[in-house]
């Protein structure tokens, strides 16, 4: 017999002594089966992961389910509350990016330590999705770890006009030591033998019926393909296989960048082409011409235009050859 929990659990300790909590909501099949974890919101401003749950939720039928469910549709209160993507200085000044601590120290800071509370119970699972929300200015996808069969699978199923392969460890360009990618929640359970998927639906802030819609097609393919619910997965996007880039076009400096080219996210470029331009708005001074840096598709375009030296500009994804 089939079923469904929520329980409320303590994730960390507030300075005040106010335990910070989430919501974790149980599916129990009436058939046994796998252990699916999925989870939304680790970053606050990436809400539609959160909407995706709350749908699945409605239409989730336990009587027809195999095995169990396992979802945490805001997986980090603290940056949720703020609308942010990592947590303010006070609260954790080492770590302020959850999604770069798992799988999370139980006496650590306090992102580790909700890492670690989580971690209990995802490590548990046979697959895990972890839900993402991008910008508007990039194109929706899914990430794997590349050379993981299962986790392509995962990826395959859920669907989404893009599926990025991401190289890790040393086979990773410099940025992954740099951006400490190695603590991504993805990427620690994969290395755990938990086949592991990041979607990246489109829009932040802001519930987008389509990007709600692909994710929760996607989440459903899952459950079919690990044959938690019956049918087979349906059509959800092109599924166009392609490197992760994780290199990107940076600002070389600051300023105002102005595109300039009628490219769209999800056109394939050339390297070299010219995308725009980045100035200084008080002295007219160009500070850098803007260009693709390889062949690929461009799944990311900062539309925002005023942006800080460093910040990204666009990025390009590899096709990949089989």
């Amino acid at each position: 017999m089939g079923g469904h929990s929520a329980e409320r659990i303590p994730l960390a300790r507030l300075p005040s002594g106010v335990e910070l909590e989430t919501t974790i909501h149980t599916y129990e099949g009436a058939e046994d089966g796998p252990t699916l974890y999925v989870q939304a919101a680790q970053h606050g401003r990436e809400i539609n992961g959160s909407e995706v749950l709350r749908r699945f939720h409605e239409e989730i039928e336990t009587e027809t389910l195999a095995g169990r469910i396992v979802a945490v549709p805001v997986a980090d209160p603290l940056t949720f509350d703020r609308v942010s993507y990592t947590t303010p200085e006070q609260l954790d000044s080492i770590n302020p990016n959850m999604n770069r601590v798992w799988p999370g120290d139980p006496d650590g800071t306090i992102h580790e330590r909700m890492a670690a509370t989580l971690w209990e119970y995802a490590s548990e699972a046979d697959a895990i999705v972890d839900l993402h929300t991008g910008s508007p200015n990039m194109m929706t996808h899914v990430v794997f770890m590349e050379g993981d069969e299962e986790s392509r699978a995962l990826a395959e199923a859920f669907g989404t006009d893009l599926l990025l392969s991401e190289e890790a460890g040393d086979d990773a360009d410099v940025e992954w030591s740099e951006r400490n990618f190695g603590g991504k929640f993805r990427v620690a359970a994969t290395r755990e033998g938990i086949p592991s998927i990041t979607p990246e639906l489109a829009h932040n802030k802001e519930v987008v019926e389509n990007a709600v819609e692909t994710g929760l097609t996607g989440l459903t393919n899952v459950c079919r393909q690990l044959g938690m619910l019956p049918a087979s997965p349906l059509g959800n996007g092109e599924k166009i296989l392609a490197r992760n880039h994780l290199g990107r076009v940076d600002a070389d400096d600051s300023g105002l960048f102005v595109v300039e080219s009628n490219h769209e996210i999800g056109d394939e470029v050339e390297a070299g082409e010219r995308i725009g331009t980045l100035y200084d708005p008080a002295t007219y001074e160009v500070r850098q011409e803007v260009e693709t840096d390889r062949d690929g598709i461009l799944y990311a375009l900062t539309r925002e235009s005023t942006v800080c030296g460093g910040g990204k500009l666009l990025s390009v994804a590899l096709l990949r050859e089989e």
